[in-house]
């Protein structure tokens, strides 16, 4: 196959998802709306119960990062009308509180919450919930779109193909994991113990090195330039971030 026309595959770009956070403490949402944009997400804020509500009824966002604590109506009110709201019912919500007892994690989890982090918190552990619940709780066509496509790279997950201006590129099976991770995640500047555990299984020192051999053959491969990528950056001091954007 020398070629790749839009008859034979029909590439589908992976919408942004849509995140809301919702804090009363500004600092809070400045910080994790950071990261979350960072990792690609599109993010709405707001700061009181009642915003939120609206913003929810106007947006419906993937996802909804709460915090329990908030001016007028708190974060468990806020949960069981989400939970009633047939509109709402299905939006997955990640709780954020300075709150430790045993006793406010159940009645929030029984309520409806999926998952809870306590303050104070890592913004980069925010991402990685936020993630991890989006896996576990879209429906599979609607989380992982089915082709892939960053300006001229494809990525067919069912088929196990990838082209490259529409050539196809042989890629070993730990290589397409890694440009499908990178691909699923425009924008984020994965530190090399998490691209090493997510794509190799866990993470050690020596499976990061083993990683940065990974790496460099998949930039081989799919990069015009390799020593100058377009594609997947080095950030130094941290690890990689593949540019959505080719720029």
């Amino acid at each position: 196959m020398s070629s790749l026309s839009s008859q034979s595959l029909h590439p589908s770009v992976a919408p942004t998802q849509r995140i809301l956070i919702v804090d009363d403490d500004r600092e809070i949402v400045r910080l994790v709306r950071a990261y979350l944009e960072q990792a690609g997400y599109q993010v709405f804020t707001a700061y009181d119960g009642e915003s939120a509500l609206h913003t929810l009824r106007r947006e419906t966002p993937a996802l909804l990062v709460l915090d329990l604590m908030l001016p007028d109506r708190d974060g468990w009110d806020i949960t069981r009308i989400c939970r009633s709201d047939p509109a709402l019912k299905n939006i997955p919500i990640i709780m954020l509180t300075a709150r430790v007892e045993d006793t406010d994690k159940i009645v929030g989890l029984e309520l409806g919450a999926d998952d809870y982090v306590t303050k104070p918190f890592n913004p980069r552990e925010v991402v990685a919930r936020v993630r991890s619940v989006l896996r576990r709780t879209l429906p599979e066509n609607v989380s992982r779109q089915q082709i892939l496509q960053v300006q001229g790279l494809f990525l067919d997950i069912n088929q196990h193909q990838v082209f490259r201006d529409g050539e196809p590129v042989e890629l070993t099976p730990t290589e397409f994991k890694l440009l499908r991770v990178f691909m699923e995640n425009p924008g984020y500047a994965f530190p090399r113990s998490e691209l090493a555990e997510q794509v190799l299984g866990f993470d050690s020192e020596s499976l990061e090195r083993t990683l940065d051999s990974h790496i460099k053959n998949l930039r081989r491969k799919v990069e015009n330039d390799p020593a100058q990528p377009t594609y997947i950056h080095t950030v130094y001091g941290i690890g990689y971030r593949f540019v959505g954007n080719g720029g």
